[in-house]
């Protein structure tokens, strides 16, 4: 599982690099975001100490305190509008290459894979896949890398002016992150056994639907009816196990939250008893925190999102690293076809372990002959033409046509020319 998750992100991260300055750009206006957040605080400690003061020419200072928040405002404002600009752009041309490299993929898998595959199972893999990527993105940009950005920026300023606070908030910010992570870990597992779940009963549902005639005729209803049930039971058993899960985590980071709230005041006030701290600093502290609260929230949820989807694209990702079972040769070439000679010689070929549909089979077509199979079900009329198109690869023996190993040529020239 941590294989493939490693594997999944790195289709996502190959992917994402196609658009390199895109991406900086995306970082460039999450830093200006962190920076005005971080900076505004300042400028309201200054409003609370000058009407502290009570000095003559406080309507003049606030006038201009006034003028510097407008102006951080606009800059937050004209950061965030940029990011949302590059975020779309950067996000949907991924999103079209992850689509696209999913269909490439699966159209070069054989025969028997979408025999073994149900066809709406496939599709809401594709759709799961590209779905995925963006939440993640989303997640990354908007709420766990701006977190993370604010909570540095927080931490640079008051490094510089509490270091005693500074040092609080570090150590529980190194806590809560580490805390939140172990436990995102251990969710996962549902998560994906909820994925997998819920792909093979969408599966299960799309093929009986496909199907509902044949359950008609041959009186499959009650059998079906039957498995789609396990399956929509087993699926509910995950589910409430992962509410249940994320339920603990709201409460765990709840106290977390409580005891970070606390622990600042208790500092705060000692640090206001020994002269250090102003009331401004009071209102710059509670800012902060305010800031903090409103990022860390639900931080677990975030974590847990991502992990969730993570498990979601796996399904895929499992597909785009299975080996083609019919793959081109590295020096294929493409077919000529002047004549349409045919020839099977000496061919030999089963399905996986099962018994042998064709031992040492010898035939040949000649240009223009026409030639009709006859035989029992089962005995590999069918199989011929599927062979003759690559749809499998023999185990022995080869497949001419015009004196051509059809095993060396590109199948794409072999199909058009079929």
């Amino acid at each position: 599982m941590k294989e493939r998750t490693k594997q999944t992100l790195q289709i996502f991260w190959q992917h994402a690099t196609r658009y390199r300055w895109r991406m900086t750009a995306i970082l460039v206006t999450m830093l200006g975001i962190a920076a005005c957040e971080a900076y505004l605080p300042f400028w309201y400690k200054k409003i609370i100490n000058i009407l502290a003061a009570g000095r003559p020419d406080a309507l003049n200072q606030l006038d201009h305190v006034i003028i510097f928040i407008a102006l951080i405002g606009a800059a937050s404002w004209f950061f965030r509008r940029s990011r949302d600009f590059f975020v779309t752009r950067f996000q949907s041309r991924v999103l079209s290459d992850l689509n696209n490299t999913c269909f490439d993929n699966l159209q070069q898998h054989s025969f028997s894979f979408f025999s073994n595959n149900f066809t709406g199972s496939l599709v809401r893999k594709i759709g799961r896949y590209a779905r995925s990527f963006e939440d993640i993105s989303d997640e990354v940009t908007y709420r766990i890398g701006q977190t993370v950005l604010q909570l540095v920026a927080i931490l640079i300023v008051l490094a510089f002016l509490y270091w005693q606070l500074a040092a609080v908030i570090a150590v529980w910010a190194a806590i809560f992150t580490w805390v939140n992570y172990r436990f995102s870990r251990y969710k996962l597992k549902y998560d994906l056994a909820h994925s997998l779940t819920d792909s093979e009963a969408t599966g299960h549902l799309a093929d009986t639907i496909t199907n509902s005639t044949n359950l008609k005729l041959f009186g499959g209803f009650l059998r079906e009816k039957k498995e789609y049930r396990r399956l929509t039971e087993k699926l509910h058993r995950i589910r409430l196990k992962s509410w249940d899960l994320a339920a603990v985590s709201d409460a765990v980071q709840s106290a977390f939250l409580l005891v970070l709230e606390v622990g600042v005041y208790y500092f705060g006030v000692r640090l206001w008893h020994r002269g250090i701290l102003t009331i401004g600093d009071f209102a710059l502290i509670q800012a902060y925190l305010f800031q903090m609260f409103f990022r860390v929230w639900d931080i677990a949820k975030f974590i847990q999102k991502i992990y969730r989807n993570l498990a979601e694209a796996d399904e895929m990702t499992d597909i785009l690293k299975t080996p083609l079972e019919v793959q081109d040769r590295p020096d294929a070439a493409g077919l000529s076809v002047p004549k349409g000679a045919i020839e099977f010689q000496k061919v030999n070929f089963r399905y996986h372990s099962g018994v042998s549909v064709l031992k040492r089979f010898n035939f040949t077509i000649a240009p223009g002959e026409k030639v009709a199979f006859v035989g029992p079900s089962g005995g590999g009329k069918t199989t011929i033409v599927k062979l003759m198109l690559r749809f499998y690869d023999v185990q022995n023996g080869k497949i001419l046509i015009d004196g051509q190993d059809i095993a060396a040529t590109t199948q794409e020239s072999l199909r058009r020319h079929i």
